[in-house]
C-alpha cells in the first residue's frame, strides 16, 4: 500500500456516518450553531495531536496491529488483548453497524423504522464490502481508491455550491442567529463534552492507516504522514461541511435529526439538490463501511498469530478471510439490536478512551528509552494535550449519558475476564 491508498484508508474511515448524523443531536444539546462549529474544531485539534501521537507510535513499532499491538508489546498482554476486545466490539463492529444504519437512513428516508426493508439495506452493505475485500487485498484497495476520489470530488462540489448559493440569498440559519429576539439555551459544559465525544467518533478514523502498517512499504515515514495529512484535510471539510448543516436551514428544523445534510441541502437547492446530496453520503458511509471491513480484521488477525485469537482469524495469502466473516456478522448483529444516538454515545466514550490510555504508552516508551533511539518531534506535547483533554472530556460526559459510560467500562470489564479465563486454560 502506497502514500495515496493510506491517506485514502484514513480519509475513508474518517469521513463515515458521525459527520452527517451529529450535529442535529449537538444542535438541540448545545443551543447555537456556533457552539456546534466550536466542538468541530476542538475535536479536530486534539484529532491532530492524536495523529502526531499515533505517528510516534508508528516510528518505535511499524506494525500492523493498531492498539492492540502498542499495548501489548509497551504495557502488558492483557492490556493488549482489551484493546483489541474493544476494537471487536466497538471500534470497529460498533462503527460498520453505525454507519451502515446511516446508510439506510439516508437511501431510504421514509421507510418507517419497522417496515419490511428495516435493517435489510443496512446489512446488505455490510455484506457487500465484506465480499469485495474477503477476496484479494489489491482488488479491494483499488475499488476503494476509487470510490474516495469520488467521494471528496462530490463533497467538494457540494460546499462551492452551497457557498455559491450563500452569496445569492442569506442562509435561513444565520438570519435567525442574528436575530436578537431568539432565545438561547445557556451554555452546558456537560452537553459540550458529550458533544466532543460524538464529534471524536466521528475523527476517529484518523488513525486509520497504524492497522495495515505491515503491508505499506517504509511504514516508519509514510502511515505518519498519512494520518497527519488526512487528519488536515478532514477537519477542514468538516468545519465546511458542518458551517452548512447548522447555518442553511433554521436551527428548528435540524434540531435533534438524524439526516442533517438533506436537511441542509433541501434548504439550499430544494428536492433535487436533497436527492442529490443522500446520493453523495450513500457513496461516503459504503466507503467508510467498506475501510473498517478493511482495517479492523488486521487487529484480529495480528491477535490470532500471537495466540490471542483463533488461528482460523490469520491472514492468509489473499486476504483474512474468516476475520473479515466474523467481523460482518457481528455488525450485523450490532445493526438489528442498537439504536442509533446510543450507540453513538457510546462508541464516542469507547473508542477516546481506548485510544487516550494508547497514547498514554509514549510516555513509558520515552522513559524505557534510555538511550533516545525514537526522536519524537512533537513530544511531549502532543500526547500530553490529548490524553488529558481527552480523559477530562470522557469524565464530563459520562456525568450526562452515564448507561453509556457504563456499557463502556463494561466492555473493558469482559474483555478483562475473557484475557484471564483464557488464560487460565492454556495454563490449565
Amino acid at each position: 500500500m502506497g502514500p495515496a491508498s493510506l491517506v485514502c484508508l484514513v480519509i475513508a474511515n474518517m469521513i463515515g456516518a458521525g459527520v452527517f448524523t451529529t450535529s442535529g443531536f449537538a444542535l438541540g444539546e448545545l443551543g447555537t450553531p456556533l457552539r456546534v462549529l466550536a466542538a468541530w474544531l476542538l475535536g479536530g485539534g486534539l484529532a491532530i495531536c492524536g495523529a502526531l501521537s499515533y505517528g510516534m507510535l508508528i516510528r518505535q513499532l511499524p506494525e500492523s496491529g493498531g492498539e492492540y499491538l502498542f499495548l501489548y508489546r509497551n504495557i502488558h498482554p492483557m492490556a493488549g488483548f482489551v484493546a483489541g476486545w474493544i476494537s471487536l466490539l466497538a471500534g470497529f463492529t460498533g462503527a460498520i453497524a453505525f454507519a451502515a444504519i446511516t446508510f439506510e437512513i439516508y437511501v431510504l428516508p421514509e421507510s418507517p423504522g419497522n417496515g419490511p426493508l428495516h435493517n435489510v439495506l443496512a446489512s446488505a452493505v455490510i455484506v457487500i464490502a465484506a465480499l469485495v475485500h474477503g477476496f484479494h487485498v489489491r482488488y479491494g484497495t483499488t475499488l476503494q481508491n476509487i470510490m474516495v476520489t469520488l467521494k471528496l470530488l462530490l463533497i467538494v462540489g457540494f460546499i462551492v455550491f452551497a457557498m455559491y448559493s450563500l452569496v445569492q440569498q442569506p442562509w435561513q440559519g444565520i438570519t435567525s442567529s442574528l436575530d436578537n429576539n431568539t432565545e438561547v439555551i445557556p451554555f452546558s459544559l456537560g452537553a459540550f463534552a458529550a458533544t466532543l465525544m460524538w464529534v471524536s467518533f466521528s475523527y476517529s478514523g484518523f488513525n486509520a492507516a497504524i492497522y495495515v502498517a505491515s503491508e505499506a512499504g517504509n511504514a516508519r515515514e509514510m502511515v505518519p504522514r498519512a494520518m497527519l495529512y488526512a487528519t488536515f484535510i478532514v477537519m477542514l471539510i468538516y468545519l465546511l461541511l458542518n458551517s452548512i448543516f447548522v447555518y442553511a436551514p433554521s436551527s428548528e428544523d435540524i434540531a435533534f435529526k438524524t439526516d442533517v445534510a438533506a436537511i441542509a441541502a433541501q434548504a439550499i437547492g430544494g428536492d433535487v439538490l436533497a436527492n442529490a446530496v443522500r446520493a453523495i453520503i450513500a457513496i461516503a458511509l459504503f466507503t467508510s463501511v467498506s475501510a473498517m471491513i478493511m482495517a479492523g480484521p488486521r487487529v484480529y488477525a495480528r491477535m490470532a498469530k500471537d495466540g490471542l485469537m483463533p488461528q482460523a482469524l490469520c491472514f492468509t495469502k489473499a486476504a483474512p478471510g474468516t476475520a473479515i466473516a466474523v467481523q460482518s456478522v457481528l455488525a450485523i448483529t450490532v445493526v438489528w439490536v442498537a439504536g442509533l444516538r446510543e450507540l453513538l454515545s457510546y462508541l464516542g466514550i469507547t473508542l477516546a478512551l481506548s485510544s487516550a490510555v494508547t497514547v498514554a504508552t509514549l510516555f513509558v516508551v520515552v522513559r524505557k528509552d534510555t538511550a533516545g533511539s525514537y526522536p519524537f518531534n512533537a513530544y511531549p506535547w502532543a500526547p500530553l494535550i490529548y490524553v488529558s483533554l481527552t480523559l477530562l472530556f470522557i469524565c464530563i460526559a459520562a456525568t450526562k449519558n452515564p448507561w453509556e459510560a457504563l456499557a463502556a467500562i463494561l466492555t473493558i470489564v469482559s474483555g478483562i475476564f475473557v484475557f484471564l479465563a483464557c488464560s487460565a486454560k492454556s495454563v490449565g
